[in-house]
């Protein structure tokens, strides 16, 4: 371009006379024809009013017309006019670029980068406007398709601080979908699973949206047609064109991504849209795949959160069903945790004593009888201390320390009140059953000796009916310890009666006169 040429800008009107008289006389050819149809750009020669004079064979390929159909064309059939086109000359200026839409004579709209000068004759004067157009339809795709994923990017960078900024993951998931979906141009994202133990595989649809523009869209049924390929083929990725879906929406594109951390499941992130499905571009599916590993990761967590409450919860149960006091301690004797029933005599909830030391709560020298020999510092070995009692409490317990590791132990307080009192009982018993058991045997003893020293015939009757009643009176101890026994364990049910005491009276008095008489005493 020579230093003559200026810009395009309306002329006044004694100007353009001139240039209008100048331009029948005007031969093109002459201006550098040989330029004109070898340059690789689409070069347009546009008269004073905007009306096509000349093409080369670049610029009528790209609009798709031959010279003969766009001679005399006016430039607003091919070009929209835009406000880029309203600006006055400005002598000095060479050149102005600017982006425009041309409509191709099939009538497709391209998006062109368009630089437009005047050219001038040997005195000065406007003759045409030269105007060289450039196809930027790639790059202005290249520009959508960058601006997209930044988009999906920032939903997945913004979702990304939600899902792991928020306590209650699960409830973000259906708003990363709605983020997801409205990036994507999606009238429906869907988290499922396919579950195929029955024989018959079911679509469990786990978290959903669906776009206020897509009423009555039954992602369920839409999914439906699809489950043998996901089932063949979980890792691939399926994108095909349905027909129908119920609703508003008469034909839908759907894309299927395996969800990676849907344990034990087949897990999916599903999205439909209206579009072909030949627009899903390898750089969707990249951003697409980023998001779907991001909500994987994210319902891993859930699922690892609830497997971690539910053991917690298990846990807890177990604990507090158990009859004893479980204190687990570190080494310089703070209480991490204490756990036992609200029934439990020494109950306290946790929340108010975790964190203190045990010697504030109980009497320093129980707490020392307790730990045993731990060393100063360190738990070695368990130790078993038996019934002791605390001040404010009337039961009998012991105490096991279990060491968790050399800085930490467990100890198990157990009352065993009911244990003391019953192994008393049992003493007391066995005390009392010998006793009974040793009295008819002595007087038994006693009547052989009378029998063996000799005497009347009446005071050997007597002896040898003693005997007889006494050895009775064994047995019917011996029977009833056994007796006893299977009330114990329930095989038999004692029935209380009146009893004559006068017969019993009778014959202890009986068993023990024969000895009485020989001694004298009345």
């Amino acid at each position: 371009m020579d230093d003559k040429t200026i810009p395009i800008k309306a002329l006044p009107p004694e100007v353009r006379a001139k240039l209008e008289k100048k331009k029948k006389n005007w031969e093109v050819d002459q201006l550098g024809r040989a330029l004109f149809e070898q340059t690789g750009e689409c070069v347009f020669i546009i008269d004073l009013d905007l009306r096509y004079l000349k093409a080369n064979q670049q610029a009528l390929n790209l609009l798709g017309y031959d010279e003969r159909e766009i001679s005399g064309m006016s430039v607003s059939n091919v070009m929209s006019m835009g406000e880029e086109l309203d600006h006055e000359i400005v002598p000095g200026d060479h050149a102005n670029i600017y982006e425009r839409i041309l409509k191709k004579k099939d009538g497709t709209l391209i998006p062109v980068e368009i630089s437009t000068s005047i050219v001038s004759d040997e005195n000065g004067l406007p003759v045409y406007i030269q105007s060289i157009v450039r196809d930027i339809s790639e790059r202005k795709a290249t520009e959508k398709l960058l601006k997209r994923n930044g988009q999906i990017l920032s939903v997945i960078s913004e979702a990304t601080a939600r899902l792991f900024r928020s306590p209650n993951i699960e409830s973000g998931i259906s708003e990363v979908l709605e983020s997801l979906g409205n990036a994507l141009e999606l009238f429906c994202c869907v988290i499922f699973d396919i579950e195929n133990f029955s024989g018959a595989p079911q679509i469990m649809i786990r978290y959903s949206w669906v776009g206020y523009d897509a009423g009555g869209f039954n992602a369920k049924t839409a999914i439906t047609p699809f489950i043998e390929k996901m089932i063949t083929t979980p890792e691939a990725v399926l994108s095909e064109v349905k027909a129908g879906g119920g609703g508003d929406i008469s034909e839908y594109s759907f894309l299927a991504i395996p969800v990676q951390g849907l344990l034990g499941s087949r897990g999916f992130l599903g999205m439909f849209d209206r579009r072909n499905s030949l627009s899903w571009l390898l750089a969707d599916f990249d951003a697409v795949q980023t998001a779907t590993n991001l909500i994987g990761a994210a319902l891993q967590r859930i699922q690892y959160e609830e497997t971690i409450r539910l053991n917690e919860f298990r846990n807890r149960i177990i604990v507090e069903s158990f009859p004893d006091l479980l204190i687990r301690i570190d080494a310089d004797g703070v209480i991490l945790d204490y756990n036992s029933s609200p029934n439990h005599p020494l109950f306290i909830h946790r929340d108010m004593i975790t964190g203190r030391k045990l010697v504030e709560t109980w009497p320093e020298e129980i707490v020392a009888r307790i730990l045993g020999d731990k060393n100063k510092d360190t738990f070695q070995s368990p130790y078993w201390l038996e019934g002791f009692q605390l001040p404010f409490s009337s039961s009998i317990y012991e105490s096991r320390l279990h060491p968790i590791n050399p800085r930490e132990a467990l100890i198990i307080i157990r009352d065993i009140s009911d244990m003391v009192q019953l192994n008393e009982m049992k003493t007391d018993f066995i005390n009392r059953a010998s006793h009974e058991l040793r009295t008819p045997l002595t007087a038994v003893i006693l009547m052989a000796d009378l029998i063996q020293q000799g005497g009347t015939p009446e005071e050997l009757d007597e002896y040898w009916r003693i005997m007889r009643n006494e050895l009775n009176r064994q047995k019917k101890l011996i029977d009833s310890l056994l007796m006893a026994g299977r009330l114990e364990s329930g095989m038999m049910k004692l029935e209380s009666v009146p009893l004559d005491l006068l017969p019993v009276l009778k014959e202890s008095v009986e068993a023990v006169s024969p000895i009485a008489n020989k001694k004298g005493v009345a």
